[in-house]
C-alpha cells in the first residue's frame, strides 16, 4: 500500500493509532534543541497540536528549552510508541506561537497546572521542595475564585517540519524507512535503508 503524500496527515494517522487504547501517554515526545554553542540536549514534552502550521508544544519560555530555542530556533522531535513498534523523528525551524494560541491553551489547562506555570521558575536553582510548595500556594490564593491569567513568561513553540522519517520495525531489523523532505510547498519522498 503506498503511504500518503502528505506527511502531517500521516503522522495524524500515527498519532490516531498509538492513541487507541494507549498503555502509556502518547502524547509524550523527546524533545532535541540545542545552545548557540551547539551543546544538545533533550528532554520529554507533550506534544499538544499537529496541523499544517507545524506541531506545537508549551513551556515557560524562561527554562532551558526555552532559552535554547529563543537563541537557536531549530529543533527535533521524536515520538515513540513501542505499543506499535513505529516512530516518527521531525526536524525543522520553531517559531513563538502567537498569543491567542497560547492563551487558549492556557485557559483549557487544569487549575492546578494554571498556578503551577506561575509558580515554577523552571529550570532554575530550588533551595528547596518547600519553597516550591510555598510559592504554588501562594498564587492559588492570590487568584482564588478568579481565572489565572497566562504569564507572560509562558507559551507555545510550534516545530515547522523540513523533514519528517518515519520509521516501522521489521524482520531481522531489516525496518522500514521513509522520509519526507519539504522542497518548496510540496514533499519529496525517499526511502532509507534501515
Amino acid at each position: 500500500m503506498p503511504e500518503p503524500a502528505d506527511p502531517i496527515a500521516r503522522f495524524q494517522d500515527l498519532f490516531t493509532r498509538a492513541a487507541d487504547n494507549a498503555p502509556f501517554d502518547p502524547v509524550a515526545v523527546t524533545l532535541a534543541t540545542a545552545s548557540p554553542d551547539g551543546r544538545p540536549s533533550a528532554r520529554i514534552v507533550l506534544l499538544r497540536r499537529v496541523d499544517a502550521h507545524g506541531f506545537a508544544f508549551f513551556t515557560n519560555y524562561q527554562s532551558r528549552k526555552g532559552q535554547e530555542l529563543l537563541a537557536n530556533p531549530r529543533a527535533a522531535i521524536c515520538a515513540y510508541w513501542p505499543w506499535l513498534d513505529e516512530q516518527a523523528l521531525v526536524e525543522g525551524p520553531v517559531t513563538v506561537a502567537d498569543a491567542a494560541e497560547s492563551d487558549e491553551y492556557f485557559a483549557g489547562r487544569p487549575r492546578g497546572s494554571q498556578v503551577g506555570a506561575w509558580a515554577s521558575a523552571q529550570s532554575q536553582v530550588l533551595s528547596s521542595r518547600a519553597e516550591l510548595e510555598a510559592r504554588y500556594h501562594a498564587v492559588d490564593a492570590e487568584y482564588e475564585g478568579r481565572s489565572i491569567p497566562r504569564p507572560p513568561h509562558w507559551g507555545g513553540f510550534r516545530l515547522v517540519p523540513q523533514r519528517i522519517e518515519f520509521w516501522r520495525a521489521g524482520t531481522y531489523r531489516l525496518h522500514e524507512r521513509s522520509v519526507y523532505i519539504r522542497d518548496g510547498d510540496r514533499w519529496r519522498t525517499e526511502l532509507l535503508y534501515p
